[in-house]
């Protein structure tokens, strides 16, 4: 498969990732944010797949734009496969732990967005970063990919750890449900969603 790539760029963000399920090796993010830039890294490092961010916006007034958009572009280069027609695996799940910290991904890329999300932070901040800002990402990623996806951090006593471990978790999903496999779809409907067709 291609690597996908989106842009979207509004008066509070300007924003380009490009995605590479398939192969492992380069990773570049940069946000400005830098616990967020970690968490990133983890996740496509981890994952082993090709991942590149460039994101600029207004978080002088609030991270949440920034954060929010970079699901919205992660996703829709993740839409990318599914609208090509290539079959893919659709399921992915990991679980992975961090020091005291567990955390769980499920994913089914299977073209009807929703996201089940689980987790209590002990500390509502990791760095500068607002940790209610994971979910606002999840969801966008989880709306624009179109899929389902279920995070949770089962336990923990330390956010940093939790958050990692989830992120780790969740590229090692991300990998699993949308690398292609041969035969036919995944799907007894034949497709996976209108404009994914096999």
């Amino acid at each position: 498969m291609a690597k996908q790539t989106a842009k979207r760029k509004t008066k509070e963000t300007e924003i380009t990732v490009g995605v590479d399920i398939e192969n492992p090796g380069s990773v570049s993010v940069t946000t400005g944010l830098p616990f967020f830039d970690h968490i990133l890294t983890s996740m496509a490092f981890h994952g082993g797949f090709d991942l590149q961010v460039t994101a600029n916006g207004d978080v002088e007034v609030d991270p949440h734009h920034l954060v929010e958009d970079t699901g919205i572009v992660f996703g829709d280069c993740l839409r990318g496969y599914l609208d090509s027609g290539v079959n893919i695996r659709r399921y992915g799940h990991a679980v992975i732990p961090m020091d005291e910290a567990l955390s769980e991904v499920t994913i089914d890329a299977c073209g009807r967005p929703y996201l089940e999300f689980r987790a209590v932070f002990p500390q509502d901040r990791s760095g500068d970063f607002d940790m209610w800002l994971i979910r606002e990402f999840l969801l966008a990623l989880a709306n624009r990919a179109m899929m389902n996806l279920h995070a949770a951090c089962r336990y923990g006593d330390n956010s940093h750890h939790m958050a990692e471990s989830l992120f780790k978790a969740l590229g090692i999903a991300l990998k699993e449900g949308f690398t292609p496999v041969p035969g036919a779809v995944r799907s007894t409907k034949g497709i996976l969603h209108e404009r994914g067709k096999v």
